[in-house]
């Protein structure tokens, strides 16, 4: 595999195609996004990582700040956009009553997610999936990436329930507007 990581080096998604630049999901930056676990721009534990690769894939602990009034719900998008691919692959998207102040660790399990938190389709599977890129590709970053709405995302597809939209299809068709948002990054390398 450390082959293939090297040969892919050069090879990243970017920011481009992430939730955090979609015309739609744009916003003022109010909201302070951290982790117990792991700072901005630090490497996250391997607890959160994928078991495949020795992790317990427990999501780890996440707390923000207040949202301003009028916030009907939070969308919190976890991507990783050093992927090999076209576009960054989405690890956990969920909604969030805006109630909920933060998360404890583990509670973005698709067993058993906590109160106040319904997990939504990613790239991977109901929800949290952790790091786990290629070995030899180098860090990979992950955004935690957080958006109060001012009105509840509703199915995009008429009769499909939210809860089975494709995430890039919900991201795109979100039309909520972004009271604030904010973002958190956490880094992986094998």
């Amino acid at each position: 595999m450390t082959l293939l990581g090297r040969i892919l080096n050069h090879r990243r998604a970017g920011e481009t195609h992430t939730a955090w630049n979609l015309p739609n999901l744009q916003g003022p930056e109010l909201l302070t996004l951290t982790s117990r676990h792991f700072g901005d721009g630090d490497s996250i534990p391997l607890e959160h990582c994928l078991k495949t690769i020795g992790g317990d894939n427990l999501s780890p602990h996440l707390a923000w700040t207040p949202p301003p009034a009028g916030t009907a719900q939070l969308l919190l998008v976890i991507e990783d956009i050093d992927v090999p691919f076209a576009k960054p692959v989405v690890h956990c998207m969920t909604l969030i009553d805006p109630a909920v102040g933060y998360l404890e660790a583990g509670a973005l399990g698709a067993r058993q997610p906590s109160t106040g938190v319904q997990l939504l389709r990613s790239t991977m599977g109901r929800g949290y999936h952790g790091p786990g890129p290629i070995k030899g590709h180098g860090p990979h970053r992950y955004t935690f990436q957080l958006f109060a709405l001012a009105t509840p995302v509703d199915s995009t597809s008429g009769t499909t329930p939210v809860a089975r939209v494709r995430p890039r299809a919900l991201l795109h068709a979100t039309t909520s507007r972004v009271l604030a948002r904010g973002r958190l990054t956490g880094t992986f390398e094998r």
